[in-house]
Order: structure tokens, then sequence, then C-alpha cells
């Protein structure tokens, strides 16, 4: 990801899930918190209740590489925080895309 840094510490989900705004769909639940930088930071959020740690794992590839390939046609300098909801066990990569960009898009930052 040439654009985009990691939230890492638990204050910094925090901070942008007071602060953000948030839509969510089907699948997934994007929240969405300008910052002052050139680049993007990106957390994602994969509870238990999705299933054992392959599914888990599985779902996060899922979605960090649905980023990564639109990752040029979002704006810069944006706190994003994307958690996964139970229903994206089944779910297939294309499907992953679809429900990304239509969550970035009503945020206004998917261009």
């Amino acid at each position: 990801m040439n654009f985009t840094c990691s939230l890492k510490k638990n204050h910094q989900f925090r901070s942008v899930y007071n602060k953000g705004r948030s839509i969510a769909n089907r699948n997934l639940v994007v929240y969405i918190l300008k910052n002052n930088e050139q680049v993007n930071n990106l957390g994602i959020s994969v509870s238990k209740k999705v299933g054992k740690s392959v599914i888990r794992s599985r779902v996060t590839r899922l979605i960090r590489e649905s980023y990564r390939l639109h990752e040029n046609n979002i704006k810069k300098g944006y706190n994003i925080v994307i958690i996964s909801r139970v229903s994206c066990a089944d779910i297939d990569y294309h499907e992953m895309s679809k429900s990304l960009i239509h969550l970035l898009k009503k945020h206004n930052i998917y261009i």
C-alpha cells in the first residue's frame, strides 16, 4: 500500500470511533475521520463473531486487498477504520470489493 499507513494503537481506533462518521452496509461498517496528513491511515477490525482465526485472517486479507487495489481512487488525508460483520465469513473477493467501494462512495472519498 503506497499511500497508506496502519492504525495500530487502541487510542487511534477510539478517536476514529468517537469523532468520525460511520456508514454501514450488509457486510462492512466504515468509519472515516479527516486527518491533517497527506496519507491515509487504515485500521481493520474483524470480531471473533465472524469465525475462527483462519476465517478472520481470510476476511482481513480480503479487505486489505480490496483496499489496496482501489487505493489510487481514494482521496488522501483520512483515518479509515473498516469493521467486518458476521456475513463477511461467506463472501468472495468481488463481493467484498463491491461492499467496500459502495461505502467509500457514500463517504464521498472514492474518486
